[in-house]
């Protein structure tokens, strides 16, 4: 004959309420969660409208305006085509051809009225 008395019983004391259990992972999940709305809303929104407002300006450019390039080349646009420019640099009217995506800032100051 088999002796089972020697088998402890789960005690409610020593083992984990599923509600606790529960409500731990429901805590987790919880956090992560707010992490991610902190991560977008100091990282990636902010990164999304500086591209926004970069592709705007990119657009809004101006045959005559005064731009600088990722580079640091400082040159006013001579010609405006479909994603490229031609810019003239210097004393001596160097012209270089440059992509749109390259223009870092407008320097001109635009009179809007």
């Amino acid at each position: 004959m088999i002796n089972l008395n020697i088998l402890p019983l789960a005690d409610s004391a020593t083992t984990p309420a599923v509600g606790a259990d529960l409500t731990s992972t429901i805590t987790t999940i919880g956090m992560f969660a707010v992490i991610i709305v902190v991560f977008y809303f100091l990282l990636i929104r902010p990164q999304r409208k500086k591209e926004k407002d970069t592709q705007k300006m990119r657009s809004a450019l101006q045959v005559g305006d005064e731009i600088t390039t990722v580079g640091g080349v400082i040159g006013r646009i001579v010609t405006i085509k479909d994603d490229s420019i031609i810019i003239e640099t210097g004393a001596d009217r160097s012209k270089l051809r440059l992509k749109k995506w390259a223009i870092q800032s407008n320097d001109t100051i635009h009179d809007n009225g």
